[in-house]
């Protein structure tokens, strides 16, 4: 049966976002190894292999110690914590070996755990390895302005692999606060309706659009009203990436501050004379005021 927490947790407010403190940090499954051993940066998951590899040779090392005669040709506890490594790993140069009981019995143990160690860290390794990631890139800020003299919202996506991306979908969510008719506050999230939500080949760019229409969240509110609903767009993209044949997904968010009213996407393709088109994605994040 699970325990009720009997904590309070705090919940930061910045740009729309509401984040527990520390609920993004992977040092926050310090009681969830593996998600844990999963989520580190790769320089600190090596390094505590590394220093879980130095311990536990330690730990040998001090156990054959306390038969100092149990292993032929070990003179010291530097000795000890070699023959330790030789035996974790399963080498057996056979310059030093065992010769009493108690060794032997130390020995199968640090040999099965040897084993069992060497499973555990092929195991998340390859997990850390084969969990396939999209390279999407979102751009920087979403825009306000009229599309086909349609009021939309719009950002672009890019795929920065410029592989192809099967059956790529892209959904966003939108989160603002409100108030019930009892005048309690509530957070309510709603599917905002897209131009287009499916793509069967995406490679370089997609605009995405939500038209602002009367059943838009959006319809008739300003940047002012945004701000103080702390309004948050959510957006998910996946796909199946044609070089590993997995699916991928990743997630994008724009805040108040994130979306500009008025404002445009600046044009990232150009023609060449010959009828072939550059995509420029230094101009990928621009964007330009609309004209008065």
């Amino acid at each position: 049966m699970l325990k009720p927490m009997h904590r309070k947790i705090r919940i930061a407010v910045h740009n729309g976002r509401f984040s527990v403190r520390g609920g993004d940090d992977w040092r926050a499954y310090l009681r969830d190894p593996y998600h844990l051993m999963l989520l580190m940066p790769w320089p600190v998951f090596l390094g505590a292999i590394a220093l879980a590899y130095v311990g536990l040779n330690l730990i040998f090392a001090l156990l054959y110690s306390f038969d100092p005669q149990g292993i032929v040709h070990a003179q010291s506890f530097t000795d000890r914590y070699f023959f330790s490594v030789q035996t974790l790993a399963s080498i057996g140069y056979g310059y030093m070996y065992p010769q009493t009981l108690y060794t032997h019995t130390v020995v199968s143990v640090e040999a099965m755990v040897g084993l069992v160690s060497i499973a555990v860290l092929t195991g998340l390794a390859f997990a850390r390895f084969a969990r396939p990631t999209a390279r999407v890139m979102f751009s920087q800020k979403a825009v306000i302005s009229e599309h086909n003299r349609v009021p939309c919202l719009m950002f672009r996506i890019a795929n920065q692999r410029h592989n192809q991306i099967y059956d790529a979908q892209v959904s966003v969510s939108w989160f603002q606060d409100e108030s019930t008719a009892e005048g309690q506050g509530v957070r309510r999230f709603y599917e905002l309706p897209l131009a287009r939500t499916r793509s069967p080949n995406f490679r370089l760019s997609w605009t995405v659009y939500h038209p602002i229409e009367r059943d838009s969240p959006l319809f008739g509110q300003t940047a002012a009203d945004l701000a103080q609903r702390h309004g948050l767009a959510i957006v998910n993209f996946s796909g199946i990436d044609e070089t590993v044949g997995e699916s991928v997904r990743t997630r994008y968010e724009y805040g108040p501050a994130d979306i500009l009213w008025q404002y445009r996407l600046v044009d990232i393709f150009e023609t060449l004379p010959n009828g072939d088109r550059l995509m420029d994605l230094q101009r990928f994040h621009a964007v330009e005021p609309l004209s008065s």
